[in-house]
């Protein structure tokens, strides 16, 4: 078994609700379970209670798709069954009237598809229009169930939704088309489909769908299965990516022959339905392996894209960074620029220094940097104009102050006079940054 699961690329968990699956419906063939829960994303009980509205004959959710898949009549390939026993011709007057039988045969029914054929553009048949198809079905099950008690589970939906859920569980169709005016219908409910061997091996191992040609979806279906003898019963299965009606069986029979010509379509038609599970789970292995390269691509070009982002960030950061120390230091040199024509035009403008003499100061001035500067001024200059001296000398801080060395008080810049705020000749000043 662990070789198998291996092969069959399933996980320990996975092989668990296979087997409790395969135990719950009673199916033996492990690749159908593996197939119907892969379908339902491994939800066992989803896919559980899908099989079992199977088995009595509810719609899946697949049959909620409105249109039919197309259906192929391979004549040449299809197997029909029938009661009719060709007639053996013997001596040279058996084989002529063989050959003139046959030849009136094919006459007549030519000339008379021909003339059914223009018939059915001139007269009206209220059949051709089919207004309420799953009503029709419903119908003829109730009426059905009501005179015959024991019968295979009838699929309880349209001829359309039975071909969806065909398609999608690989499972074969039976198709059966029933007649009120043959007069082989009665007995051939009461004892061939009322067989408890035909309803079980139906009920195993195929959808049954049933519908009377008297209405509207049974003469719809009859017309295009090309029914001519009733009772129909048509074996309808997935062969070559395509449903095909592989075989029919015209007329009554007996529960024996209806068991062996199923047997007989099923044994022949099997391995098209195994190869389209193998096929499908050859896709759905392909489909999740993409999926899984193509989440690791996703991550991998989501992470280089990560890094690219990160990394365009630091750049963008570096960028704004020399930007911004680009526009600093230009500003600061325009700064500098301006606070040098600024000392240039306050030197200008300083009145001359006067001469040595009576009514004027010798002030020694030492800067922060340990300059030392001497200027002579009047006793009527103010302190402003010493301030502004002290502004004009190119190593003079940008903001500062003037205070005197003892006692120390500091000496306010405006209209005050030197003499009224208490200046002598060589006092000595300090000039101290406000902005160290």
């Amino acid at each position: 078994m662990d070789l198998e699961d291996n092969a069959m690329g399933l996980t320990p968990e996975q092989t668990d609700k296979i087997l409790q699956f395969q135990d719950l419906t009673g199916i033996e063939d492990m690749s159908i379970c593996r197939d119907v829960l892969q379908r339902h994303q491994w939800d066992l009980e989803v896919a559980i209670q899908e099989q079992l509205n199977i088995r009595e004959g509810r719609p899946s959710v697949f049959a909620t798709e409105a249109r039919a898949p197309p259906v192929v009549h391979d004549h040449i390939a299809q197997q029909v069954f029938t009661d009719e026993q060709p007639e053996v011709p013997g001596g040279v007057r058996g084989l002529l009237r063989y050959v003139v039988n046959l030849v009136v045969s094919m006459c007549y029914n030519t000339i008379s598809s021909v003339l059914n054929l223009l018939l059915s553009f001139v007269r009206h048949d209220e059949r051709r229009l089919v207004t309420d198809p799953l009503g029709d079905v419903m119908g003829f099950i109730n009426n059905y169930t009501s005179r015959y008690s024991a019968h295979p589970v009838f699929y309880q939906g349209t001829y359309a939704q039975a071909l969806n859920d065909a398609k999608n569980e690989l499972r074969f169709l039976i198709v059966y088309l029933h007649s009120e005016s043959a007069s082989e219908t009665q007995n051939f409910c009461r004892s061939t489909l009322s067989d408890p061997e035909v309803i079980q091996y139906i009920n195993t191992h195929a959808l049954f769908w049933g519908c009377s040609v008297d209405s509207s979806e049974g003469w719809r279906v009859a017309q295009s299965v090309g029914g001519r003898r009733y009772p129909l019963l048509c074996v309808v299965c997935l062969r070559e990516h395509r449903m095909t009606v592989v075989a029919r069986s015209e007329g009554a029979c007996s529960p024996l022959q209806l068991l062996q010509r199923l047997r007989r379509v099923v044994g022949d038609n099997e391995p098209h339905l195994a190869a389209a599970r193998a096929d499908r789970v050859e896709r759905e292995v392909t489909a999740r392996l993409r999926a899984a390269q193509d989440e690791a691509y996703a991550e991998s070009l989501a992470a280089d894209q990560e890094k690219e982002r990160r990394k365009a960030a630091a750049r963008e950061a570096v960028a704004q960074r020399e930007h911004e120390d680009l526009q600093r230091r230009q500003q600061e040199e325009r700064h500098k620029q301006q606070l040098v024509e600024a000392r240039a035009a306050m030197a200008s403008r300083l009145p001359v220094e006067p001469g040595p003499g009576a009514g004027t100061v010798a002030l020694l001035i030492r800067l922060p940097g340990g300059e030392r500067l001497t200027r002579r001024f009047t006793l009527a200059h103010t302190t402003q104009d010493l301030y502004d001296f002290v502004f004009s000398h190119p190593q003079a801080p940008e903001e500062f102050e003037i205070t005197t060395n003892f006692p120390k008080r500091v000496v306010a810049r405006g209209v005050a006079k030197l003499q009224d705020v208490g200046l002598k000749d060589r006092d000595v000043l300090f000039v101290n940054d406000t902005n160290a």
